[in-house]
């Protein structure tokens, strides 16, 4: 397994970086820089006497200055515009079987006897139905064998089988999904007195109708509306297949058809919190009054005066919860809407800060007052609905072990046996270098690791100071290779490729990975890990890194992953030796992006929409609603 050389770090944020980051200021401040306070240090460099490279690769001492050229970059993942899949015409032209066809238009004295059936399915071929590619293979498929009954018709009338799964599609929005996209309507002929043709007509056209709505609601609630990958750059998901020619045969045979097809959603119990939590707030009035505006600009800080003060008060009141306000009820009973922001109220702010996961300095900011007004109903709304849409992504059961990181959150948490075992508050990417949203294993924990540094940091962020100073890397301690052979930094053309030039950083107090790192290893070159900079956790917003994950106590986690003790794990830091350990047993890891998500206990909370993916998945799935309409 590689190790160091598939690890990435920020220069600017003393963090990793994805693989294939944006281009950064040609100025900006280096990794080392930023660790010493903005000084660099002389240091000389423990490489021995640079081994000779190719010529194109080495400088000239007196080589006259290189004329000035535009420096290269890497640039971010892009998010795109959402191209639904589109609908076509069902096949019909193999549905009806010409030799019954014949039988019963044959005008003989005689004509072949024929059941109600076999004379309704000449009419499949009249049928003008629109689905997808892969729903309408299926249906023709299904329908061209003269062998497979109707589904959903008996009897020359809609079957109470249809009709219970009508009823499960009418129903789901209940499931965060929409009843347009899978609406069926009934044939509008009275079957008694309906002249037969007309009435079967229209009966085969529901017929084809209602599979094709059913399997397209089926394969939505077991992968979701939209395929991941064609939102953004930032998803990466296998998205699931759904054997759909199977599905019909299987629908065929169930004896509880809604049921069956009520059983495709997701079945683990974050799916359920999301699907009643939906349930409760459609139930709920939008107009109970009970939204607290709270105009607050800049911030609010100790020994202030607002006037928005008693409206904070009022929105803590609201919002806190009955042991916050059993605890300074005679706070609220005393407050008389006074502007000054005394001790008394500030520590009332303090324990609702705490209460909310916020940082309790009695700063109120933009954090605070989001969490004291709330969001309204709508939005909530809308961010379970895309919640449940981003679950149907993942494993239908999490399973009873994994990791699963929140980014809108900035929380990481463990679970063990089905329980929740460990939290810690987190750093993620800023939002010019986002974290990507995937899953994985957890594999391996390197301690004292070395820093691989990747090619977008190479070339975005050192490469315009080596084209100034080519001693700059070993100055400052980096460790550089030029086709697998170490060299002295000053001794490479940084003004040609940078390929086949890697630069590391050594294990030390100064690492940009601190003492650990956890890898999951993927194409997008992110890990968590551990971080000099311990002052970014004390921030609300944790978007502060270059896209690898920053862990508020690493060593902990490490030894959750490891099935050890903190005292094991220190005790592999103290040897200062570079070493990977395998964990056990691969678990899976969930680098998620929610932001609605219920706690331990089953509360749902939510977050803010950090890199603004809610907006792009509704704007996909809008997309997606509308070709569902295409008309035939």
């Amino acid at each position: 397994m590689k190790l160091a050389s598939k690890a990435t770090a920020s220069v600017l944020a003393l963090s990793c970086c994805l693989s294939s980051i944006g281009a950064t200021s040609a100025s900006a401040m280096t990794l080392m820089d930023f660790i010493r306070g903005g000084q660099g240090r002389q240091q000389s460099t423990q490489v021995s006497a640079p081994v000779p490279v190719n010529p194109a690769q080495t400088l000239n001492s007196v080589e006259p200055p290189r004329a000035k050229q535009p420096l290269p970059t890497v640039d971010a993942p892009k998010y795109y515009t959402y191209k639904a899949d589109q609908m076509r015409l069902v096949s019909t032209v193999h549905f009806a079987d010409p030799v019954v066809t014949g039988a019963v238009a044959d005008a003989s004295p005689t004509p072949v006897a024929v059941d109600a059936e076999v004379s309704q399915r000449r009419y499949l071929a009249d049928a003008r139905v629109m689905a997808t590619n892969d729903i309408a293979k299926a249906i023709e498929s299904y329908y061209a064998d003269p062998s497979k009954p109707l589904l959903w018709v008996a009897d020359h009338a809609v079957s109470d089988k249809a009709k219970a799964a009508m009823a499960v599609l009418a129903d789901a929005g209940s499931v965060g999904l929409d009843p347009a996209d899978y609406a069926v309507t009934l044939p509008s002929v009275d079957a008694a007195n309906a002249d037969p043709v007309m009435r079967d007509r229209a009966l085969m056209q529901f017929e084809l109708a209602l599979s094709s709505k059913i399997l397209m609601f089926v394969q939505d609630t077991v992968r979701g509306r939209l395929d991941p990958n064609k939102i953004s750059g930032y998803h990466d998901f296998k998205r699931k297949d759904v054997n759909l020619t199977a599905m019909l045969d299987v629908l065929r045979a169930s004896p509880d058809i809604a049921a069956y097809i009520n059983s495709r959603n997701p079945s683990n119990p974050q799916f359920m919190e999301l699907k009643a939590e939906l349930a409760k707030l459609r139930s709920e009035s939008g107009t109970d009054g009970s939204h607290i505006s709270v105009s607050l600009t800049g911030t609010l800080k100790p020994g202030d005066s607002s006037p928005e003060m008693a409206n904070i008060v009022k929105a803590i009141e609201h919002r806190g919860s009955d042991a916050l306000k059993a605890a300074h009820a005679d706070l609220f009973s005393a407050y008389l809407g006074t502007p000054s922001y005394t001790p008394e109220l500030v520590s009332l702010v303090e324990d609702f800060q705490r209460e909310k996961g916020l940082t309790a300095d009695g700063v109120i900011g933009p954090s605070s007052v989001r969490a004291m007004v709330g969001e309204n109903n709508d939005v909530k709304i809308q961010k379970l609905v895309i919640a449940m849409e981003q679950l149907r992504w993942l494993p239908d059961e999490l399973g009873p072990r994994y990791v699963f990181i929140n980014q809108p959150a900035f929380m990481v948490y463990y679970y063990n046996n089905n329980q929740e075992q460990l939290s810690m508050r987190v750093v993620v990417g800023s939002k010019q270098h986002q974290t990507f949203f995937f899953e994985n294993q957890v594999q391996t924990v390197e301690f004292n690791p070395f820093w691989g540094v990747p090619q977008s940091i190479i070339i975005n962020e050192m490469l315009p100071k080596l084209r100034s100073d080519p001693n700059y890397l070993d100055r400052m301690g980096y460790q550089v290779e030029v086709g697998g052979r170490a060299v002295a930094s000053s001794s490479v053309d940084w003004y040609g490729s940078t390929k086949s030039i890697s630069v590391r950083q050594p294990p030390s107090s100064d690492n940009a990975l601190g003492e650990l790192k956890i890898l999951f290893p993927n194409s997008h070159a992110i890990y968590m890990h551990d971080t000099p900079q311990k002052s970014f956790f004390k921030k609300d917003m944790r978007a502060l890194s270059h896209g690898c994950v920053r862990l508020a106590d690493p060593r902990a986690m490490a030894a959750a992953v490891l099935n050890t003790t903190v005292d094991d794990v220190a005790k592999q830091i103290a040897a200062g030796q570079n070493k990977a350990v395998a964990v056990p047993q691969k678990f899976p890891i969930y680098i998620a992006y929610f932001t609605a998500w219920p706690n331990k206990d089953g509360v749902i909370q939510y977050f803010n929409d950090v890199y603004d993916r809610d907006a792009a998945t509704l704007k996909a799935l809008d997309a997606t609603s509308k070709a569902r309409t295409a008309q035939i």
